[in-house]
């Protein structure tokens, strides 16, 4: 195996025995085989797109695909080979309404191949790698595409489950990934890696608009991280259906719900907050589950990524669904057309559960998407004018467990108190429980949500821009402090670069995926910097550097 699409790659060069987050060789080369299968269909879908033959039933199984292979996903390779001999039909069906005059002389292999027979499929699966494309700079331009274009694939199937799509998006991704069976020019690549940040700001706004028009827009909420007396059952992820409809199937039964990591920002939602058995928050980051998944007690829905290997003190007690897989863990089946998912296995082994062991008291607050800041923009411009606040720091993206991250804690308990901190992901919870107070009322840290809520940072900033008559968002007192895990983070950084922010510091490492080639032209177009120390980047992010 050979995977590099993770922060915590092995010696940040490539993981080949087995990966950091868990999964084997064969879910790694099965996972590669997926994107190749992917590959193919969009080489005829770009043939397709001019006859109007390439419908969203494509796109949408290709977002979910996409999904799929996520670090921290789906580790189930049952499923995994299933997405494959689907892809594999869909591929064949699509290719059998073009006409021959349809499509490229000299199709790649991708294109092509076929097998049914499971041994030749894992066979397969170790001749398409990463590592086939031998060129280190055309290698790392296509990488880049393609993690930016799973994040963009996540976040668009979050809004499709809402029943919110575009079609753009699904044409990009074909395209995108298309293109990477071509010899291009490094020009081409590059442009193509932009435009997939400009698709991804896209997708982030239908998502923002699925989720508000849905749930109503997050509202700033004190969140109480304690546990009550009855039974619950602990919900992670990112899904906000599947958030919905656990917590009209747990109504009246004496059990309650908590939210833990990236579902915390759920908490924020008008329409959830009418739940009374909806309690409040359990836990940390993705990363500290083991532990806290045993002391919660009852049953554990996993709804995306961010799952490692399950443990035994609590195995039998988790569940997946959607997008999300582990071998041995039961797996709730996708809602049926105009139905829901059932979970009355987890709610019936809830109830005879204990209720979930304290391992903090208080409370945290959020819900500082783009309307409720917007709200108060007079007066954080004012703020500003006056000097009562000196800078904004975007200190947005994932968590992760180096011992180098850290360095987040650091600079948000040492910047100056006349700073605010912007955040949306998993990134907070290495500072979302500290105690930096407020200016003037409004707390030093302003948790926008999940890491899709990044998209709300971004129309804070832009819309600051306008209120201070600058031309260049990079003119603004803001600085871009960014930590990166897996594909989301990447697609959020394109975006970030497509709506040119220019001197962002990424870390703790830079991607072991982008070559010394391709490191060169982002920082020479865009100045990316990597993270140093706490005391030198605080220094030149106060002086705006």
């Amino acid at each position: 195996m050979f995977c590099f699409q993770c922060q915590e790659t092995a010696k940040n060069t490539g993981c080949t025995i087995r990966g950091m987050c868990g999964k084997d060789e064969t879910t790694a080369n099965l996972q590669d085989l997926l994107i190749y299968t992917l590959k193919g269909i969009s080489i005829y879908a770009e043939a397709a797109k001019g006859k109007g033959l390439f419908d969203k039933k494509y796109g949408l199984f290709m977002v979910r695909a996409l999904f799929s292979t996520i670090t921290n996903a789906n580790f189930d390779v049952k499923r995994i080979m299933n997405l494959i001999k689907e892809a594999l039909s869909l591929r064949e069906e699509l290719k059998k309404k073009l006409t021959p005059s349809d499509v490229p002389d000299n199709l790649h292999d991708a294109a092509v191949w076929f097998f049914d027979d499971e041994k030749k499929i894992k066979g397969k699966a170790q001749q398409v790698g990463v590592l086939t494309t031998e060129n280190e700079d055309t290698r790392s331009l296509r990488e880049l595409l393609i993690y930016g274009v799973k994040g963009i694939a996540a976040y668009t199937d979050h809004a499709a489950v809402l029943g919110y799509e575009d079609n753009k998006i699904y044409d990009f991704i074909a395209e995108a990934l298309a293109s990477t069976t071509q010899d291009l020019r490094k020009e081409d690549m590059v442009a193509l890696v932009i435009r997939a940040g400009n698709m991804a700001a896209g997708a982030m706004a239908l998502l923002d608009k699925a989720n508000t028009s849905t749930y109503g827009s997050p509202e700033i909420t004190k969140v109480n991280i304690g546990v009550g007396k009855n039974p619950g059952i602990l919900i992670s992820g990112h899904d906000l259906k599947d958030m919905e409809e656990l917590l009209k199937q747990t109504e009246n039964t004496g059990l309650d719900v908590y939210t833990h990591s990236e579902m915390l920002p759920a908490n924020y939602y008008p329409a959830f907050k009418k739940y009374k058995h909806f309690v409040g928050n359990y836990g940390n980051s993705w990363w500290k589950q083991d532990k806290e998944f045993e002391s919660f007690g009852g049953p554990i829905l996993m709804t995306t990524n961010c799952i490692i290997p399950a443990k035994e003190p609590y195995k039998n007690r988790i569940f997946t669904t959607g997008m999300a897989g582990f071998p041995g863990v039961k797996h709730i089946p996708d809602r049926p057309n105009g139905g829901k998912k059932d979970f009355s296995e987890i709610i019936k082994l809830a109830k005879i559960c204990q209720a979930p062991k304290e391992i903090e008291k208080g409370e945290i607050i959020g819900g500082f998407a783009h309307d409720q800041v917007l709200k108060v923009k007079d007066k954080i411009t004012e703020m500003v004018k006056s000097g009562k606040i000196k800078r904004f720091i975007v200190m947005a993206g994932c968590d992760g467990r180096h011992p180098t991250r850290d360095y987040f804690t650091k600079v948000a308990q040492e910047l100056p108190k006349d700073t605010i901190i912007l955040t949306a992901g998993c990134a907070k919870y290495r500072y979302n429980k500290l105690k930096l107070g407020d200016i003037d009322g409004i707390p030093r840290v302003l948790d926008a949500g999940q890491c899709n809520d990044s998209y709300s940072l971004v129309l804070i900033a832009l819309s600051l821009k306008e209120i201070f008559g600058l031309k260049d968002i990079n003119d603004l007192p803001i600085s871009f402090d960014i930590a990166w895990y897996e594909q989301k983070a990447v697609c959020v950084l394109l975006a970030l670069l497509a709506l040119g922010v220019k001197g962002l510091r990424l870390g703790p490492t830079l991607p072991a995926f982008v070559s010394p080639g391709v490191a060169k032209v982002l920082i020479e177009n865009f100045n990316i910097k990597q993270i140093k120390n706490v005391e030198e980047d605080i220094i030149s992010i106060m002086n705006g550097k």
